[in-house]
């Protein structure tokens, strides 16, 4: 399962990093249940299942034959979960032999009262007819998985133009027991049978192979399918709807991509590499890819990022694009979450989290893929940003660091979808990677995956694993980043003793609560030769001293940048140059671009330093350089625009492409409105915007008649870039637009249109827009105050309020207000 942050969100990407609270942590644990694996009175074997749908009625029909077995002790007695169900039957069969049983039923389990007490190991098999109602159930969401109710009709009227009709589901956590009883819970493993009575036109996919397709006489049309290796319920999985489906192979199985017809063919552009990241998954993990198909579907209105099915993984439609849209497409908005779904299969699918309280051994594994495909297909420096930017993600989160990742008390299960189980843990991963060598560490995924095939794992078994192939406690390790909360908050000062010929480097961890065992990696570079030396820290203070034949031209502390710290890094300027021209990695350089946007426009030696970053190998990195050029500068101006100018001219990546665009707007010379408008006939739909951005800020009244002639394109980068110029220069007939396009837009489109829309305010006197501006910034400053946005949005109608009538001030004073009070 991936998850979209909001901390993701372009409004608070720009926060900094948070240190730890220095107040003590609370122990919060001790208020919360305890939450322990789930006791297995009954083990599920194998669950074969019948179902039609009630598209009118988002009924579900089904019957069900489930075979279990005790497990330790003799019961008369099975409790299966069935979230909100008529239940119609259940009966014991055996052979021709059928009993009625009796049940009880509270809408959320039934208690199935068996005919006779059954030993263990010994195997019996119930009916169940049922009606699941996944439409009429009163369940809740999190933010990391919007809702709960198992089973999605989607547009099932046909009344939504332009939206297709489908069924899909979705299991984790407990979801599917809103649509067949079962014993939901991650430790139990059972083989499947699926067959699903859908309309003759509609195409089918669930886990395992399709075993058969039978024609029925009423329009309609039976697929089997069949999972014959065990897996939890909360993997099982169906989709139906007109899907186009792409095949390609790897070694003689099926991989299948399923997608709308408009999008199918673009399908080899969106997954094609997925076959070669299967070969490389099985080869660096010395475990084969065990299922025997592997197919991705992308469906509408789904309620997270994608989910690891077995063998049948799920996507959101943000990753179904078009040839232009593929244009604009970033590793970390699509193949990094192909990547993490894959991975999934073997650590989720393959070997299980026994509990949701170890969900590391599923998640943080799935995060870590995503650096670790990225390093093999497009380089270290594409896996070390990714890494780098997730582990940012951690950091900014102050509440995170509470927590630890192995989490036997928490409030609701849906609580362990976080930055903790996600970010941290893969960052976790990439330090025991570090520490260990990839041998090592590969060695004992492979022992961890071998050992606990088909069935559950947890932190200590991983900790276990990696023992055996290393020979040594790694206790220390799992006890203070798997068992304990936070992280270090150091700060690193340097001397140099002439006399001794000896550096030193201080480093204080400054967190509070517990010291933590970091191992280090320093690089001393002398007469430009780095010399590698490693220690070991313990204490809460400790000086580290190594021998030099001169001056060190630059000491690299955690030189391969795996360390999950917060750093205060006291070393020179001029050290930070050197770093960027000869350290090898990504990090080393991103450092010293982001020490150089704090120095003073006045200070020549950063201005080169980033001007120079314009041309990094990283694209990613020449963004980064292109957002600390303070551009409000006329020096830094006169610097930077020729090199931005040229580096247009032969940049490749259009996301570059477009923030050079925007850095040109910022600096409104009319020598660049030929380049805007030769822009604005780009393929990609960020340059596009960019350029008619940039177009504004040169020649109004143009920019004004390209938006208009652009408005009808809904593409998010477009509006707006519509949106942008209507605020700063639209009249009063352009608020229609402003106002239904924030209205259409998903929550990252409605921050992404608040400065627009705050704009528009700002520049006209006119008491409805101004109502109706306020109306929707408040409800999103409410709604999401719990990330911070509310600060903004308070400046943004500030700003909005100045100058205003006494009348339109006052509508906007009673809106801060209730932004300030609210919860």
């Amino acid at each position: 399962m991936t998850k979209a942050f909001l901390l993701g969100l372009g409004l608070l990407g720009a926060v900094p990093a948070f240190a730890q609270s220095p107040a003590a942590r609370p122990d919060s644990a001790a208020l919360l249940p305890y939450r322990e694996s789930a006791r297995k009175i009954n083990a599920l074997v194998h669950t074969k299942l019948d179902v039609r749908f009630d598209y009118a009625k988002r009924y579900l029909y089904g019957r069900e034959w489930v075979t279990l077995q005790p497990v330790a002790y003799a019961t008369d007695s099975l409790r299966l979960d069935a979230k909100g169900m008529d239940i119609k039957s259940v009966t014991m069969v055996n052979g021709n032999d059928a009993k009625t049983l009796r049940f009880d039923y509270n809408q959320e389990q039934m208690l199935v009262h068996l005919d006779k007490l059954y030993a263990p190991g010994q195997q019996y098999t119930v009916y169940i007819e049922y009606t699941a109602k996944p439409d009429e159930l009163k369940v809740k969401g999190s933010a990391a998985i919007s809702d709960a109710k198992g089973l999605y009709f989607i547009n099932p009227d046909s009344t939504e133009a332009g939206k297709p009709r489908q069924i899909w589901t979705q299991g984790e956590t407990e979801g599917s027991s809103a649509w067949f009883p079962t014993i939901d819970r991650p430790n139990q493993k059972t083989t499947a049978e699926i067959s699903m009575t859908v309309p003759a036109r509609y195409v089918t996919l669930s886990n395992g192979r399709l075993d058969s397709q039978k024609p029925n006489n009423d329009g309609t049309r039976t697929d089997t399918w069949k999972q014959e290796l065990p897996h939890s319920p909360y993997l099982f999985m169906m989709a139906v709807g007109d899907f186009k489906i792409a095949k390609d192979t790897w070694r003689g199985k099926e991989v299948s991509y399923y997608l709308e017809p408009k999008y199918a063919p673009f399908a080899k552009q969106i997954f094609g590499n997925t076959p070669e990241m299967l070969e490389f998954f099985s080869q660096r993990l010395g475990v084969d890819y065990a299922w025997n198909k592997y197919a991705q579907i992308v469906v509408r209105d789904y309620v997270s990022g994608a989910m690891e099915n077995t063998s049948a993984t799920l996507h959101g439609d943000f990753l179904q694009k078009d040839a232009r849209e593929l244009l604009d497409a970033e590793y970390a908005n699509g193949e990094s979450v192909i990547a993490h779904e894959l991975f999934h299969q073997w650590f989720g699918d393959l070997v299980t989290a026994e509990s949701w309280s170890n969900l590391t051994v599923n998640e943080s594994f799935a995060d870590f893929s995503e650096a670790l495909w990225a390093e093999h297909k497009y380089g270290q420096d594409a896996a070390d940003a990714h890494a780098y930017m997730n582990m940012r993600n951690y950091l900014r989160s102050p509440a995170d660091a509470q927590k630890t990742l192995v989490r036997f008390h928490y409030a609701d299960k849906e609580d362990m979808f976080d930055l903790v189980s996600y970010q941290k843990g893969g960052q976790i991963l990439n330090m025991l990677r570090s520490y260990l060598g990839d041998d090592v560490f590969f060695a004992g995924l492979k022992k961890y995956l071998t050992d606990n095939r088909f069935g559950n794992g947890e932190a200590h078994q991983l900790r276990l694993a990696l023992e055996a192939t290393s020979g040594q406690d790694l206790n220390w390790f799992f006890n203070q980043w798997y068992f304990s909360p936070g992280h270090p908050v150091v700060s690193i000062d340097y001397g140099w003793d002439a006399a001794r010929k000896e550096q030193t480097v201080t480093i204080k961890q400054n967190q509070p609560g517990q010291v933590f065992q970091l191992p280090l990696t320093v690089d001393l570079y002398v007469n430009g030769k780095p010399q590698r030396h490693t220690a070991m820290l313990r204490q809460r203070t400790e000086t580290l001293r190594f021998a030099a034949a001169s001056k060190p031209t630059l000491v690299n502390v955690d030189a391969e940048k795996v360390l999950l710290w917060q750093k205060t890094d006291n070393k020179p300027f001029e050290e930070f140059v050197y770093q960027y021209k000869n350290a090898p990695r990504f990090v080393d350089r991103r450092e010293a671009v982001a020490a150089a946007a704090t120095r003073p426009t006045t200070d020549a030696a950063a201005r080169a330093l980033l001007i120079s970053a314009l041309n990094d190998k990283y694209s990613g990195l020449r963004q980064t350089a292109i957002a600390g050029l303070k551009l409000d500068d006329k020096a830094v101006q006169k610097a930077a625009a020729p090199v931005l100018r040229r580096q247009l001219a032969q940049e490749k990546n259009t996301n570059t492409q477009a923030a050079i665009l925007t850095a040109l707007a910022q600096m409104k010379d009319k020598k660049d409105e030929k380049l805007f408008t030769q822009s604005l006939n780009s393929q990609s739909y960020s340059v596009q915007g960019a350029a008619l951005r940039g177009l504004a800020s040169v020649q109004p009244a143009k920019a004004l008649a390209r938006a208009k002639a652009l408005q009808n394109d809904t593409h998010g980068a477009i509006s707006n870039a519509v949106a942008s110029v209507y605020g700063q220069y639209g009249d009063a007939s352009t608020w229609t637009y402003l106002r239904d396009r924030f209205d259409a837009a998903g929550v990252q489109g409605k921050f992404n249109m608040l400065e627009s829309m705050a704009d528009f305010m700002t520049r006209l006197n006119d008491a409805t827009v101004l109502r109706e501006g306020v109306e929707r910034m408040q409800k999103l400053a409410v709604e999401y105050k719990k990330y911070g946005v509310d600060e903004p949005i308070l400046g943004l109608l500030d700003k909005v309020s100045k100058g205003k009538p006494a009348d339109q001030q006052a509508t906007v004073q009673q809106a801060m207000q209730a932004i300030k009070q609210a919860p």
